[in-house]
């Protein structure tokens, strides 16, 4: 099942306390970046964050779930209401997001 774009934009609308949230659309989900970095993603109506420790600190209770079949454990945001709070996390978690890779130029 495909992400709505109602949901997207719901999620999108949540994280507007924040300046640089980007996303990118990958086979009817998407990604989510925060100041350039994947933070996590939306995957079947779902809001799935990086399981980096801060995030895990934050949300000891959330469950670890997979966006899609092979693909690694993410932490599954289940109050997505609170937009403070989801900044806070985005906040927090920032310094341990991996940084991009530099795309190699080819001649």
């Amino acid at each position: 099942m495909a992400t709505s774009k109602e949901y997207l934009n719901y999620i999108l609308e949540q994280l507007s306390e924040l300046d640089e949230i980007t996303y990118r659309a990958m086979m009817g989900e998407y990604i989510i970046y925060y100041k350039g970095r994947i933070a996590g993603g939306i995957c079947d109506n779902r809001f799935l964050v990086k399981p980096v420790k801060a995030a895990v600190a934050l949300l000891p209770d959330a469950p670890f779930e997979k966006p899609y079949e092979g693909a690694k454990e993410m932490l599954l945001i289940e109050n997505t209401e609170d937009r403070e709070f989801l900044a806070k996390l985005f906040n927090t978690m920032y310094d341990e997001l991996p940084v991009p890779k530099k795309k190699s130029k080819k001649k």
